[in-house]
């Protein structure tokens, strides 16, 4: 019986006899010395899809076969519990560009509960088509999360009933690659909200502060969140609809910053390139959503202080640099590329030039690089927009494609044999999870997303339940590599502790290291 299959009975006769505690595991296979094994780490960074909507009927995993009500039913902003979801707004179901419409009547009166979005008797929407942006905003999660009931993702999302829908990731190539590696079902993101702020955390452990807001606020009033007394909640707009069913929520004022000026949702990077055009001269003021250069330490600059080589291959970089329609033609994200926002790799530094590279055109140069064995010792690949499975302007199908094609050439690749990947999501997407974020810090984590594992190392055909989130990235390029963890990984680490959560892994869970 192979190994998954075994793990599915162990977890069904757990379940029976009510003998086994769904609690987080706490400890790594991986010894200090077995961990020594490990040359090469690759993080693969797609994004914005919640842990159930893709891998929620995985066998073995923490998904959404058998959940009770009290588990998926949503509530109206009054706290009510609502008759039915809301119906989508707007075009309907699918972006205006998928010819394949399903209207927004077709949605109305859908019963209150997750459903699959791709089931025949349903919708039938497949991994290509092309769905809603639904929003994913720092404040906006925590409001869908309601405190861990995660009861108000269909009150407080702008799609309505669309936020409840997930896939048979069967049909998936990447699937197909976590039955065969290791699928972690209990890794969160580490920050609430937005792709933006995700990207930061993961390069380095923090909210980046706005420097020209703090320093004049009355000028950039206009990006500073209206939040409530609570902390975590925006400001209710008084003409804002009572219920979801009548319409999206309307806000006193829904910015990119919290009052007190860290950077939230997103904002552009001040080098190109950029969203926004870069002041031509020295000392002219950013525009309200370009970021001020950041000088907190990143993972990358730890890896440079330890003569550690790495990498961020960003797909169609250079395509960005020289600007103009390509750009558009692959729906590049500028605030996808976290170092660019750190003076440390500004414009015309060697470490630009050293770190930041171009991944290519359908990530051709980041694979040359694999089949050449040629990866530094840390490398992080960022996907280009239409290739990382954002919700809007891209498909599940053309990543899922992409990603296992990467993991193909990866497996044959001269560095191989001593390499880990890990293949994650920035953040949820907006789309809803069943299961509720443990307490930590004042940023997060978020809800939980999809990591796969994949070494030569890896516990083949493995469900990991050990606690991790985002940050658990940098907590494995810290052990192997004997580095100090930035700030904020000490910070997230003792914020838990003080709340009396389970730590979270350093993916060592994953991997059977021996000496």
């Amino acid at each position: 019986m192979r190994r998954l299959e075994k793990f599915a009975l162990t977890a069904s006769i757990c379940a029976l006899l009510a003998s086994c505690q769904s609690v987080p595991s706490k400890g790594g296979a991986a010894t200090g010395e077995g961990l020594s094994a490990v040359d090469t780490i690759v993080v693969i960074y797609a994004e914005n899809r919640s842990f159930d909507n893709l891998y929620g009927n995985f066998p073995g995993a923490n998904g959404v076969q058998g959940l009770k009500p009290e588990q998926y039913l949503q509530r109206d902003r009054d706290g009510s519990i609502m008759t039915s979801l809301p119906p989508v707004p707007g075009e309907g179901l699918t972006v205006a560009s998928d010819p394949r419409q399903i209207t927004t009547e077709a949605t109305r009166g859908h019963p209150n509960r997750a459903y699959a979005l791709d089931d025949p008797k349903g919708y039938g929407v497949t991994l290509d088509y092309k769905l809603h942006d639904l929003v994913h905003a720092f404040y906006n999660e925590q409001m869908q999360i309601n405190g861990g009931r995660n009861d108000g993702f269909a009150a407080w999302s702008n799609v309505g009933g669309e936020v409840m829908g997930y896939f048979d990731g069967s049909r998936m190539a990447m699937w197909k690659v976590a039955q065969r590696y290791v699928l972690a079902d209990n890794f969160f993101h580490a920050a609430f909200g937005s792709s933006f702020l995700n990207h930061q955390y993961l390069v380095c452990a923090c909210a980046p502060l706005d420097f020209k807001t703090k320093a004049d606020p009355k000028k950039y009033e206009s990006s500073i969140s209206v939040v409530n007394a609570d902390g975590v909640s925006l400001a209710v707009d008084p003409k804002s609809p009572a219920s979801a069913l009548d319409g999206p929520p309307k806000y006193v004022r829904y910015g990119v910053l919290t009052p007190d000026f860290y950077a939230v949702n997103t904002m552009m990077p001040p080098y190109a390139p950029s969203g926004k055009a870069a002041p031509k001269n020295a000392g002219e003021a950013l525009d309200r959503i370009t970021l001020s250069p950041q000088t907190a330490a990143t993972i990358g600059d730890r890896l440079s202080a330890a003569n550690i080589d790495w990498a961020w291959y960003s797909g169609g970089w250079q395509v960005a640099l020289n600007g103009g329609k390509p750009a558009q033609d692959i729906a590049f994200q500028y605030h996808h590329q976290p170092f660019n926002y750190y003076v440390n790799y500004a414009p015309g530094t060697a470490a630009r030039t050293e770190h930041l590279r171009d991944g290519g055109l359908d990530g051709t140069k980041f694979i040359a690089d694999i089949d050449a064995g040629k990866l530094p010792a840390v490398s992080f690949y960022k996907p280009q927009g239409n290739l990382n499975q954002h919700a809007g302007y891209a498909d599940v199908s053309s990543g899922d494609t992409h990603i296992a094609d990467l993991i193909a050439h990866l497996e044959r690749s001269p560095q191989w044999k001593h390499m880990v990947v890990i293949v994650t999501y920035d953040e949820n997407g907006g789309w809803w999870d069943h299961v509720a974020p443990p307490k930590a810090d004042r940023w997060g984590p978020g809800l939980r997303i999809p990591a796969i594992i994949v070494s030569p190392f890896a516990k083949r055909g493995y469900v990991d339940h050990t606690q991790y989130d985002t940050g658990s990235i940098q907590r494995l390029i810290n052990r192997r590599f004997g580095l100090q963890p930035l700030p904020g990984i000490v910070e997230r680490d003792n914020a838990l502790k003080a709340h009396g959560e389970a730590p979270m892994g350093d993916l060592t869970g994953a991997l059977d290291l021996r000496n």
